[in-house]
């Protein structure tokens, strides 16, 4: 049996590292100590993990590299955000390697490390690889053996869960594939798909996401041409859905460390490789716009109703980038806020799920508990959070008899208003 060793604790490396501590030790190595001290009293920020199920896992949590050496099948999962430029950052991942190869300097012979992190084809091979052979001075594919499994975790999803979801695995040599299969396959019951090489589940991985972003991206603008015809694109959409091949993709806005970002390094590598990716880019330009055209549609129709805009409030719920779940990473929400305030709105935010002291911390955010919310001419839903739709009718009590609320995700129905409230839906 392998010794498994999980780099990075965060929304993908915990969950992993959980299932696989289940049936053997792991070792979970993390940078932050206070995310290491967190965990090691059984609390999981990120809210992917309980308590009770943290418990039941044989998982050694450090920052201790010497610890990790003791690991010879080490799985890396750190994020891979992009710069202010839209361009792979992907000093999370060399940072991870940095870290890995040292420790493979006394890791035992033959240790496979696995990437699961999100990247464009030939990351591994051209960027990982080299540092971690420049760390260990160490020979890839004779003294160590690199392999690569892109995560499927869904953050906040408690059905489509790390053993549930099938796990493309990629290796360097078939005995490397091989033994990275069977690793995975003790522990993820839906099995494993072998990809014929890295590059392949890499490229596998990164077009996931691209295809759901360029997806919504066609709803988010046929939502735009909805609008100015008039038309509420809900009820489209529901005809639309009677017919049994159409794709039930919904706009709306779309943010994450995902589905945000991932397409950004698959144009990256296309640029690289001589091909301007024009409906990749055309999508992430509609998807990225929207917060300001929202922004705008809902100053619009303020003013149309005659409620003034300049220093009054409006109520806005929900700020974590998707539903029921507490990750603030490059979320839209704030945009939207940001969009709003620009008009001169005074912006109150209320999330049940996000945590105050990181939404002040990344976005300078102040968020509102329910009960300081007041009643205003406008109720703002951008996160269909659980508490939002199971209490709906009290959130709507926020909004003024003749005010309006603007409905993002299709939360509300014409019939849950009030007799003079009017509705916006995206």
């Amino acid at each position: 049996m392998r010794k498994i060793g999980v780099v990075g604790l965060g929304y993908v490396g915990l969950p992993m590292a959980v299932t696989f501590g289940k049936k053997q030790h792991v070792i979970g190595f993390d940078i932050n100590e206070n995310r290491i001290e967190e965990l090691k009293k059984g609390y999981d920020r990120t809210e992917e993990v309980e308590a009770a199920n943290l418990e039941k896992t044989d998982i050694s949590y450090t920052t201790n590299l010497d610890d990790l050496s003791q690991a010879d099948f080490i799985i890396v999962a750190v994020p891979t955000p992009i710069n202010e430029h839209k361009q792979p950052n992907l000093a999370p991942l060399l940072g991870a390697s940095q870290s890995v190869g040292k420790a493979l300097v006394n890791a035992p012979k033959g240790t496979i490390v696995v990437f699961e992190s999100t990247v464009y084809p030939g990351a591994t091979e051209e960027d990982c690889i080299p540092v971690l052979e420049k760390y260990s001075g160490l020979k890839a594919g004779e003294d160590f053996f690199v392999g690569y499994s892109p995560e499927r975790i869904n953050p906040g999803d408690k059905v489509n869960t790390f053993e549930s979801i099938i796990k493309v695995v990629s290796g360097q040599n078939d005995e490397v594939l091989d033994i990275i299969a069977k690793v995975y396959e003790s522990v993820v019951t839906a099995g494993v798909h072998r990809a014929s090489s890295i590059k392949v589940a890499e490229a596998a991985k990164v077009i996931e996401n691209t295809q759901r972003d360029v997806n919504i991206a066609l709803m988010n603008e046929i939502a735009i041409i909805c609008s100015k015809a008039g038309i509420d694109t809900n009820e489209v959409l529901k005809a639309a859905r009677t017919k049994w091949n159409f794709l039930d993709f919904r706009p709306g806005l779309v943010g994450g460390h995902c589905i945000g970002v991932d397409p950004y390094y698959l144009t990256y590598k296309a640029q690289e490789l001589g091909h301007h990716p024009e409906v990749i880019l055309s999508g992430r330009r509609i998807n990225d716009n929207m917060p300001k055209l929202i922004a705008s549609d809902i100053v619009q129709k303020l003013l149309k109703n005659g409620h003034e805009v300049q220093g009054k409030a409006v109520n806005f719920l929900g700020m974590t980038f998707k539903e029921n779940c507490p990750d603030l990473r490059n979320t839209k929400a704030v945009d939207l806020i940001n969009e709003l305030e620009k008009y001169g709105l005074n912006v109150v935010v209320n999330d049940v799920e996000a945590d105050s002291k990181e939404a002040k911390q990344l976005y300078d955010v102040d968020l509102k508990a329910k009960d300081e919310l007041e009643v205003s001419n406008a109720l703002i839903i951008a996160v269909q959070h659980e508490d939002y739709i199971k209490n709906k009718a009290s959130y709507l009590e926020l909004v003024s008899d003749d005010g309006i609320i603007f409905d993002i995700k299709g939360m509300i129905s014409k019939q849950d208003l009030k007799e003079n409230q009017k509705l916006w839906r995206l």
